[in-house]
C-alpha cells in the first residue's frame, strides 16, 4: 500500500462535471471503483433534496515512482582545468585560549579584580563581548558565568 502526503495526493486529481447536477473528482492516472468516495446531496428541512445541489465524488490512486536521477557528467579533462587555488588563510584566533585564568577589569562587575577561567571565545570580530568567563563564586542572582570584552580582561600568569 503506497503512502503519500496530501499535497501529492491532490496533484493527481482533476475536476469533471459529468452532468448538470453532479461534480466529480477523478484521478488523472487511473479510475477504479474500489477507490471511489461519493457524498450524496443533503436533504433540506422539507425532506426534499436541495435544488441545484452538487455531488462530490473522490477517486484515489497510487502515484507512479519518480524517475531515476540523471547520471553525473563525466569528469573534465585535467589538461584544460585551471590550477586549484590554495584555501584562504585563516586569521589568527582572537582572545585568550580556553581554560586560561583571567582577571576582570570591568569596575561595575560583581567579579571586579576577581579571577575566573575562560570557557569560550567567539571568533566573530563584530561580537561586543566575545569572552565567556566562569567563576567559582556565584553572584546575587546565583550566576557563575559572564561575558566580557577583550579590553575588560587580562591574563593571569
Amino acid at each position: 500500500m503506497a503512502t503519500c502526503n496530501m499535497a501529492s495526493a491532490a496533484a493527481g486529481f482533476m475536476f469533471s462535471s459529468s452532468s448538470s447536477s453532479s461534480l466529480m473528482i477523478t484521478s488523472n492516472t487511473s479510475s477504479s471503483s474500489r477507490n471511489c468516495m461519493a457524498f450524496p446531496p443533503q436533504n433540506n428541512r422539507n425532506g426534499n433534496s436541495a435544488v441545484g445541489s452538487k455531488r462530490l465524488i473522490v477517486r484515489a490512486s497510487e502515484e507512479a515512482a519518480a524517475p531515476p536521477p540523471p547520471p553525473p557528467p563525466p569528469p573534465a579533462a585535467t589538461a584544460t582545468a585551471a590550477p586549484a587555488k590554495p584555501p584562504p588563510i585563516k586569521p589568527p584566533p582572537i582572545g585568550p585560549k580556553r581554560g586560561t585564568k583571567v582577571r576582570i577589569l570591568r569596575k561595575e562587575s560583581y567579579w571586579f579584580k576577581g579571577v575566573g577561567s575562560v570557557v569560550a571565545v567567539d571568533q566573530d570580530p563584530k561580537t561586543r563581548y566575545p569572552v565567556v568567563v566562569r567563576f567559582n563564586k556565584v553572584n546575587y542572582a546565583n550566576v557563575s558565568t559572564n561575558n566580557y570584552a577583550l579590553d575588560e580582561i587580562e591574563e593571569v600568569k
